[in-house]
């Protein structure tokens, strides 16, 4: 996963700071935006696995922090439900103009509400998932419940919310009151997943009931049965990434992964506009291959050459175990590290040309086991004859036709 700092402007001219997190193995096929929960930050651990399921997919995903929470410049007190909606279109705005427009959703309890809400007047997005949601936004009056009174009273209160004091108006209050999320559900047109706990005791399961009642098709309800509201657990997070990135591959359009055919064992193919990114088949299993980006590849896979030296790695392992299970030696393990690069021959007679430089494989083999040094040195031997340890040293022939 590749991760890059990234700051807009909300509607406000506030500026957001967010991280934008890409694939590492290729482009993005869509972007995802996520919205966080109410008081938390782009870095809570759920939201950060959540992404990294995410990109493990081939999704970009965009998580930032809201308004006056996080790095985001702004007061949160001077905030409210209608902002965070602002704010998710602010960074939708800046994907499409830096990237490419969202088409996946997600948010996270109130952020889900957000979510739906921002989705239904985003037209790039296709599909949302909402974790743990409300209902109705104003459902988050219940973490105010002993301040509510002394917030309608005096304009405002300082409340005590997950171990930190936060400053709520009533404005905020107001503008919770006057969104209504069954209605939006209802007219939004975009696919829809609910992912909800039926143990949650901070936004009770009952709200994804109704959520998915007010809903059209397409949607559908996933339970997290177990997790808790925060989702604290890794390992429900990150099924819960991976669930809503199978889901939304229905709706999103994920480019097919092309079918190579070949009476070959491996075939490889490039577009003019790929760069080096290198589609390739190597029996019945697909690879890419690429160059560093300082050669000016993507650096989305192997380079050709670490594609040879896998080649004579995997080769001089499984030389080596076959050899020692024939002789019944204790061969528990066996690590053998390789690099390519070209190097002067011994003795060259012109060591300062070019010509003179001879492709070096550098070959460090590990033996775990119960082995004498007697023992140790045969299988050295054995390494120099895997069969493609001996084809880099025969002399070969590349027969080249063209295909109609």
């Amino acid at each position: 996963m590749k991760r890059q700092k990234i700051f807009f402007k909300n509607v406000e001219g506030q500026e957001l700071v967010g991280h934008l997190e890409l694939p590492a193995d290729q482009h993005p096929h869509n972007f995802a935006l996520f919205a966080h929960c109410f008081t938390c930050n782009k870095n809570l651990s759920a939201v950060r696995n959540i992404s990294k399921a995410l990109t493990q997919k081939g999704f970009g995903v965009l998580r930032f922090d809201f308004t006056g929470l996080g790095e985001s410049d702004g007061d949160f007190a001077e905030t409210n439900f209608s902002g965070n909606v602002e704010d998710l279109i602010a960074a939708a705005d800046y994907l499409k103009e830096q990237h490419q427009a969202p088409a996946l959703l997600v948010g996270h309890s109130l952020g889900g509400a957000a979510a739906i809400f921002a989705g239904a007047r985003l037209d790039s997005i296709q599909a949302i998932a909402t974790i743990g949601a409300p209902s109705n936004p104003q459902h988050v009056t219940h973490l105010l419940q002993g301040n509510i009174e002394e917030i309608r009273q005096s304009g405002r209160a300082i409340v005590n919310l997950g171990g930190r004091p936060f400053t709520i108006k009533k404005q905020f209050l107001d503008d919770l009151e006057a969104h209504t999320l069954p209605k939006v559900a209802r007219n939004l047109g975009k696919a829809l997943l609910i992912l909800h706990s039926p143990q949650d005791t901070t936004v009770g399961v009952k709200n994804a009931e109704e959520i998915y009642h007010a809903a059209r098709h397409p949607k559908s309800f996933v339970s997290l049965d177990g997790a808790d509201h925060l989702l604290s657990s890794s390992k429900d997070s990150h099924y819960t990434g991976r669930v809503i990135a199978e889901w939304a591959s229905r709706y999103v359009g994920i480019p097919e992964t092309p079918v190579l055919k070949s009476t070959h064992q491996v075939v490889a193919s490039l577009d003019n506009d790929s760069g080096f990114t290198t589609d390739m088949k190597i029996g019945n299993h697909y690879f890419t291959a690429d160059e560093p980006v300082d050669f000016g590849g993507n650096d989305f896979g192997p380079s050709p050459y670490e594609f040879v030296s896998a080649g004579l790695s995997a080769c001089t392992v499984m030389t080596l175990q076959m050899y020692a299970r024939r002789k019944g030696w204790d061969l528990q393990n066996v690590e053998v590290h390789t690099s390519y690069s070209k190097t002067h021959a011994e003795d060259c007679a012109n060591c300062d040309s070019d010509r003179a430089k001879i492709d070096t494989f550098h070959r460090e083999i590990r033996l775990s086991g119960e082995l004498d040094e007697k023992q140790k040195q045969r299988l050295l031997e054995i390494a120099d004859r895997c069969p493609v340890h001996r084809t880099l040293h025969s002399e070969t022939q590349v027969i080249t036709e063209l295909l109609s």
